[in-house]
């Protein structure tokens, strides 16, 4: 079995992309709260109360975007997480290994950007969806075939 250590490079290029992915989805709560200021609409009474002219609405389109973008990543980047973890134990090439979880960053916020900041037509979220889910499905498939003889 390959050893998992830290100065390890696929390891620690994981370790980078999964805390990029991390602060990526941290900011989508902060930008949803700016949103529903800039926009003086709140889920709770007590929030619009706090705003001058804010009022309770549930279905702002530009609150309900981020939000979505939001769950979306909620959705997605914890299995990368445990697929990448789990990935790097079977000792891919650094690079290639790299490469893997650049492209899935880089399509997550390339999502983000064009269902949030720049809504663009479909396919551009629906490509910037599936490529990040090719790359988890990958390595997913790629452990089971590493340790598929523990069985």
């Amino acid at each position: 079995m390959v050893a998992f250590a830290l100065n390890n490079p696929a390891v620690q290029s994981y370790i980078v992309y999964s805390a990029i992915l991390a602060l990526k989805l941290l900011s989508l709560a902060p930008m949803t709260g700016v949103t529903r200021v800039i926009r003086g609409v709140f889920a709770n009474p007590e929030d619009a109360k706090s705003v001058k002219g804010g009022k309770v609405k549930y279905d702002d389109p530009a609150v309900e975007r981020i939000r979505r973008a939001h769950l979306n990543d909620l959705e997605n980047i914890p299995a990368f997480w445990v697929l990448g973890a789990l990935y790097v134990t079977t000792g891919p090439v650094a690079a290639w290994a790299t490469l893997l979880f650049r492209v899935y960053t880089l399509g997550r916020i390339l999502h983000t950007i064009v269902y949030v900041v720049v809504p663009l037509p479909q396919p551009a979220r629906a490509i910037a969806f599936i490529v990040p889910m090719f790359v988890s499905f990958y390595m997913g498939l790629q452990v089971i075939l590493y340790y598929i003889t523990a069985l």
